[in-house]
């Protein structure tokens, strides 16, 4: 079983300090991290996922009793967020395929129709990404996350720019990864969305 330790983070940019003495532990269910805008849950989620160095503090991940290196901890991840983007000159299923060849995984094609499906953008396949909504964006930034079928995945405001539908949708992988025993941490201000989840951090600005 994958599980989380945080202790004491502090994360600070300049003179701005966006964590604080931050300490939680998490083994089982969903993480939320909830906040208002500035709060640092963006900057939290690239801490726990090793894309963001804190000042100050430790972040420990096991499997088990084994503790987890970094390289380790990254080739469990998918993540999800507004700020990771795609190739906008691609289609999307060329930046699906790009996604596996980067991931070191086998191609294959069914496998890509069948994500693309599942988020709802079947016929879209030979669309160029910058042609697509921000909504169908959002989509296809979720089935990029979920191609390595990672056992941790990272949603950073899963719900942007979604309709009802898309929000069917998160809702869908997020159950559909508890039902797995695996780790999903969803970052959001959105309660219908931090509903989802079984143990939450709440973050407090420091602007």
């Amino acid at each position: 079983m994958l599980s989380l330790e945080v202790e004491h983070l502090t994360k600070s940019y300049n003179r701005r300090t966006v964590l604080s003495e931050l300490s939680f532990i998490h083994s089982e269910g969903i993480l939320g991290i909830s906040g208002a805008n500035g709060s640092g849950k963006s900057t939290l989620m690239k801490c726990l996922a090793f894309l963001a160095r804190g000042n100050k503090g430790s972040i420990t991940w096991k499997d088990g009793n084994s503790m987890l290196n970094k390289e380790e901890v990254r080739s469990k991840i998918g993540y999800a967020a507004p700020y990771i983007n795609l190739y906008d000159e691609l289609t999307i299923s060329e930046n699906l395929e790009f996604i596996t060849e980067v991931s070191g995984l086998d191609q294959d094609p069914a496998k890509i129709a069948d994500l693309v499906s599942f988020v709802q953008m079947e016929g879209f396949e030979d669309q160029l990404f910058k042609q697509l909504s921000t909504g169908q964006q959002q989509r296809i930034k979720i089935a990029t996350a979920l191609i390595r079928d990672p056992d941790i995945l990272f949603l950073d405001e899963p719900g942007s720019n979604l309709d009802e539908k898309g929000h069917e949708l998160v809702s869908k992988v997020v159950a559909g990864y508890k039902a797995q025993d695996r780790l999903v941490i969803i970052a959001s201000n959105d309660p219908k969305e931090i509903a989802l989840c079984d143990n939450v951090v709440n973050l407090t600005s420091f602007e």
